[in-house]
């Protein structure tokens, strides 16, 4: 790296987003070194890190998620990470707006599905009226005539319903007969039908960006009597944003720092492994996560719900025995017995494998197994792979020899290396982001979960600013490497329970109808 020194200036800088001087000169020698790629050896299906469900085994997490919604002291809570704005979901409107011949023949197939859909949305009747108060016309009228900028216009841009620049979670989805919701209501709705304690209480954490808190809680607090009386609960909703110590500082093609036009360094969100340390302010018994544009109308909602309680009822089953070998560990009497017991447990529930073990006398292995043992857990759905764009579930050979199972984005394998690229492009399953967690050891004390972050596992990325190529951090992602150390099991759910919506057609599909 060439050599760069902080100025007085870049250190007050530093100083006020609570970040460090040695955390900014570590990230620039990253830029330098890059990260390694992981170890696979294979994508995770039904015969290895997969679980599928029989229907018996299904009832039987259906009725223990049931018995522990039942318990007075149960702390439930479902964490959204909705922070990002809805910019990318309108990202060919962008570009049809730029075009400056704006010409619908030559426009991408989105643009024209949209324009001849525009009825179908659950947003048609509100933008049909700030068409008529902006241009006195029509939607349909101004579409008859051509003015298919006018209409988009209206849509994305803050002239009319800004869409462009809100979060996903302001966005109509879904139309009802009594109205219209947002994915922020659905999972009201969805909290309500699975996450209800025993005394009506629903708790629910959203991640939003600062720019959005107000537009947020003036919807919250207007949407939440109805739902509570709707579903007879009591919410309890709070939320967080991206805090400010987590951004990296972006460098140019050569890894040196960019600035703004004022002189000041360029930094930039860390991407959404930077919310690890907002869901570590979180103290639950159980942890619900799951992205804040997957979600269906209620007449979609049922395998959703079935599952979401199955996947939870599966993870209290792996808590207690996980608990279980905890205290059986720390009894004089029982540990070196349980030995061969423990660690079949751990390759058949966690695909975690202890070769390092193999010939030890029993008390060398007391101390690994408690350290594999006392960690956060978690348990994810994983659908089939219908060519979705994302991370995918994979068994991994770890530093100290041994395996566990890893949520992995492409830039995380090496793709030169034939036989990884054949393991990726045969992968069968794919991460829909659909997790349940449990963040308390077997004593009830919370884990420090930035403690579990492998910071071997971020990427560089590469973005523009003022026309310029610059390369951007990203931090170990929340469900990748920020997760990295946590017990994992995986669990097949149905492809029902995965309807993302990544750009704004994706609502013409059947399961948002």
């Amino acid at each position: 790296m060439q050599a760069f020194e902080l100025t007085p200036e870049d250190l007050e800088q530093i100083k006020a987003k609570n970040i460090s001087k040695s955390t900014v000169e570590k990230q620039l020698r990253r830029f330098e070194k890059g990260f390694p790629f992981l170890d696979i050896i294979k994508a995770a299906d039904d015969t290895c890190g997969i679980t599928s469900l029989s229907q018996e085994e299904l009832n039987t997490y259906l009725d223990k998620w049931s018995r522990v919604l039942k318990e007075p002291s149960s702390e439930i809570v479902k964490f959204v990470p909705a922070s990002g704005a809805a910019s990318r979901m309108f990202k060919d409107l962008f570009k049809f707006l730029a075009d400056e011949e704006g010409d619908l023949d030559t426009a991408p197939p989105s643009v024209r599905e949209l324009l001849d859909n525009l009825s179908t949305f659950a947003f048609g009747d509100t933008l049909n009226r700030v068409c008529l108060v902006n241009n006195w016309k029509t939607m349909m009228k101004l579409h008859q005539q051509g003015e298919y900028k006018a209409i988009i216009e209206n849509l994305i841009e803050s002239k009319g319903l800004n869409y462009g620049h809100l979060p996903k979670a302001l966005i109509p989805f879904h139309t009802y007969p009594e109205g219209t919701r947002t994915p922020m209501e659905e999972h009201l709705a969805e909290g309500a039908l699975y996450a209800k304690n025993t005394s009506g209480r629903v708790r629910l954490h959203f991640t939003i960006s600062p720019d959005h808190i107000d537009p947020f809680r003036s919807l919250l607090m207007k949407k939440i009597p109805k739902w509570e009386d709707f579903f007879s609960v009591h919410y309890d909703v709070t939320y967080s944003i991206q805090k400010p110590e987590t951004d990296t500082i972006a460098v140019d093609m050569e890894n040196i720092p960019l600035r703004e036009k004022d002189g000041s360094l360029v930094f930039r969100p860390g991407g959404h492994g930077a919310l690890i340390r907002n869901l570590n302010e979180i103290d639950a018994d159980v942890i619900f996560i799951k992205n804040i544009d997957n979600v269906v109308p209620d007449r979609y909602k049922s395998e959703t719900i079935i599952y979401k309680k199955a996947l939870a009822g599966y993870l209290i089953h792996l808590r207690d025995k996980v608990y279980e070998y905890m205290r059986i560990l720390n009894d004089d009497k029982r540990k070196v017995a349980a030995i061969p017991e423990i660690r079949d447990f751990l390759q058949t529930a966690f695909a975690i494998e202890t070769p390092s073990l193999e010939g030890r006398v029993a008390s060398e292995c007391i101390e690994p197994l408690r350290k594999i043992l006392n960690r956060p857990i978690r348990v994810c759905g994983m659908v089939r792979n219908e060519s979705e764009p994302g991370g995918g579930p994979y068994v991994v050979r770890n530093d100290d020899g041994t395996t566990s199972l890893q949520i992995l984005e492409s830039t995380q394998i090496n793709m030169n290396d034939p036989q990884m690229r054949e393991i990726f492009e045969n992968g069968k399953y794919f991460n829909p982001v659909d997790l349940v967690c449990c963040v308390r050891d077997y004593k009830g004390k919370k884990f420090n979960l930035t403690a579990f972050v492998n910071e071997e596992t971020g990427f560089i990325s590469y973005k523009s600013k003022d026309g310029k190529e610059l390369k951007a951090l990203e931090l170990p992602g929340l469900w990748n490497g920020a997760m990295s150390e946590w017990c994992t099991a995986f669990v097949e759910v149905p492809a029902s329970t995965f309807e993302p919506v990544k750009t704004v057609n994706d609502l013409l599909r059947p399961a948002h109808r």
